[in-house]
Parts: structure tokens; sequence; C-alpha cells
């Protein structure tokens, strides 16, 4: 197939924005915590029947997967992300959530969106291709739970092996801009509760206690000292505390604290280095200040790095320049939010490629950018985050098309 019978595939896209416009607003008024995406899962299920794929529902609990079997060739795996946060929306938007304390505030609705929009249009312009198409909308990617779930429930051994599995993610920069690099493109994550344990009393007989609280506080001020003193400027790692939770009235000396905490590294090396520290540094702690008994560390989730292969890199990129023109591609550097995408590809040992898609309005990025105001425009999981419609929905639907067209296509 040329070039220009390729293009076709994109030829329908404008005239579905309206129909996907309401669709992001549909599911960002009605948004679902992770493993909760009942509603979202059917309505991506009803739609990917109408358009003509073999549809299951119920995969990892929530998830929903369509094949669409075009004749010999690759297979491809195009991957959207379907729940939403425990945040208050605060967008002052007409189509805000209406579900109390829950909000699209990561963007996975316009994930739903961009890839309903294109596995529609590859289903109306099968003439246009062949291979097998996959997609896959994911629940519970904010716990790190939703692409396990479904590979524990038999993804691998239900559905085709891909030979290339695709996905991307709404981020604060330009709209109509995107993102690519080899490699690693997103961090590992580490989340951990510990428990440290003292011994309560009053709070006017402090030498009765072995106090928590102090205890915790030290422990939060040693551990912003791995970062800054044992891991190398060339390389990178951050430690958040994120809670610190300890007693319930001011003159009482509580028996435990409690400290929440995230690590994102980009290297399994330091990764395994920050990990021991931290281990190091709650049980040298807990035994100075005569702890009872030794902290419990509990993990919390885990992401895995996600790389990005870097001959399949190569080809979306040129698949973007080809479309988009080089202006609209850059490269970035890797990310230090995490993804659940890389679980795909490193289990089903097939190549992988994710990508980012700006949704911010270019004026507003333009405007911070050279007032030095970069940090303050809503980044994901912001309770004022919130992608502007266009070109942020066209772009994300083409460039899906286009990574797709790169191997479901012939001479692209």
């Amino acid at each position: 197939m040329s070039d220009g019978e390729a293009a076709s595939v994109f030829d329908g896209v404008g005239q579905m924005l309206g129909e996907l416009e309401a669709l992001y607003k549909d599911v960002h008024r009605h948004p679902e915590l992770s493993m909760q995406e009942e509603r979202t899962a059917s309505i991506v299920t009803e739609r990917l029947g109408t358009a003509g794929f073999e549809v299951t529902s119920g995969v990892g609990k929530t998830g929903v997967v369509g094949l669409l079997r075009n004749g010999d060739g690759p297979t491809v795996m195009l991957r959207a992300d379907m729940d939403a946060l425990p945040v208050q929306e605060q967008t002052g938007l007409d189509y805000a959530s209406e579900i109390e304390g829950v909000m699209h505030a990561c963007g996975h609705d316009m994930h739903v969106a961009w890839l309903a929009g294109a596995a529609a249009r590859l289903a109306a312009a099968r003439d246009q291709w062949q291979g097998t198409l996959l997609a896959i909308f994911q629940p519970a990617e904010e716990t790190a739970a939703g692409a396990q779930a479904m590979i524990d429930d038999g993804l691998f051994d239900r559905f085709p092996k891909p030979d290339v599995i695709l996905g991307q993610h709404v981020m604060p920069a330009p709209a109509g801009s995107i993102g690519t690099r080899s490699g690693v493109i997103t961090s590992a994550a580490d989340s951990f509760e510990i428990r440290m344990f003292g011994r309560g009393a009053h709070g006017s007989m402090p030498e009765a206690s072995i106090d928590p609280v102090v205890m915790a506080a030290a422990t939060v001020l040693r551990l912003q000292t791995i970062v800054s003193r044992e891991v190398a400027a060339a390389q990178s790692a951050v430690v958040t505390i994120g809670a610190l939770q300890a007693g319930t009235k001011e003159n009482v000396i509580p028996d435990e604290a409690v400290i929440k905490l995230n690590v994102r590294t980009f290297d399994e090396g330091v990764r395994t280095h920050v990990l021991d520290a931290i281990k190091r540094i709650v049980e040298a702690e807990a035994q100075a200040s005569g702890a009872p008994k030794p902290p419990e560390i509990t993990p919390l989730d885990r992401y895995q790095l996600v790389r990005n292969d870097p001959a399949a890199a190569a080809r979306v990129r040129t698949a973007f320049q080809k479309h988009f023109g080089d202006d609209r591609v850059v490269d970035i550097p890797p990310i230090s939010a995490s993804e659940d995408f890389g679980s795909f590809g490193s289990e089903w040992h097939a190549s992988s490629v994710f990508w980012t898609v700006g949704g911010t309005d270019p004026d507003a990025y333009r405007k911070a950018r050279e007032t030095g105001r970069l940090s303050e425009l809503p980044t994901n999981h912001n309770p004022r985050f919130a992608p502007v419609l266009h070109p942020t929905l066209e772009t994300g639907v083409e460039t899906l098309l286009a990574a797709a067209c790169a191997w479901l296509v012939a001479g692209r």
C-alpha cells in the first residue's frame, strides 16, 4: 500500500471529533476509581463491538480487550488506561466531575477517547492495512495493579502476542506537541508504609515515654540525605515523604507513628541502593531511640521502569515526523512519573513504545515559560488539571494511528 493510501486512515478523524468530544466529557463527568471502572468499561465495550471488534470484557476485573483480525500481518497492541483519582475537582469546567471527591486528574479520560477514536478509524479503514489489532482498555493504572491484573487473568494466553505494544500519556506540555525518546522514559516507583513503635505517656512526663513522634521526625530528616549524600550527581532519584501520622491529642505521647513514602529511580542499581538505605536509616533511628521493637516496613505498590525499544521507538518517531512534521515532535528527557504500561512488554517479551502528548494551552504554556512560571501550570494529579480539548483530542487519535500504521501498513 502506498503512503497516499495510508493517509486515508486519518481522513475521518475530523468528522468524528464532535462525537469523541462528547465521549470525553461524559467520561470526565463520571470518573471511576481503580478497579471500579464498570461504567467506562461498558461504554468502550459497546463502542468496540459496534466497530466490529471481538470484545472480551472483565479481563483483570474491569479491563476490556478488543480484537480485530484483518488478514496476514503484524499484531499491534494499543493501550489506554481508564481509572480516575480520589481528588476533588477544582477546574470550574461545565463538564466537571459529578462524583464527589473523584476526578480524572491524570487525563485517563482523554486516553479513553483517544483509543476509542483510533480503534474506530482503523476498523472503518480495514482496506488500508493488514494484520491484527489489539485495543486494550486497562483498569487501575493509578494503583499499579491494572496491567498485572490483566496479565494474571490470562491476557497472554487468551490473545495473540503483539509484535509491538504502543501507549501514550497526556502531559502538561503545549497541546499538539509530541514527546518521544529511546530507552527509559518513565521512572521506577516504590511506595512504602513505615510503622515506628514507641511507648506512650502523658505529655507532661516525656521521660516515661519512647516518643515515636520524635523518632519519626528524625527519620524523615535523615531520609532526605539519601539523595543529597548517597546518590551521585550524574544519577538521579527522588525520595518523597507523603504522610507522617501520629497521635490524637496535644498532651498525649502516642505509642506509634506512621510514615508513608515514595521513591522514584531510573536505574536498577540506584534503586537497590536507595531502598537499602531507607531500611538502614529507619531501623537505625528506631534503635537509637530505644524503640521496643523494630519498625514494620510494608510495600504499598511498585511500578517498574518503562523502557522504549530503540528500534521500535525510532520507527514510531519517523512515523510521527512524517505525519505531523519535525516541529511538533520533540525529544524529551526521562519522566519522573511512573507507569505500569511497561509490564505488558517486559512480561510478554515484546517491543514496546510509550510517548507523551501535550495537553496545555500553547499560549498559556508560552507565557508561563517566558515569565519563569511553568511550575505554576496545573500538572497531572492537580485538582485544576484539565487538558484543552483541541488540538489535544485529535493529536492523540492521530499519534495512535500513525504509530499503528508504522507496522500495519506496508511500506510505512
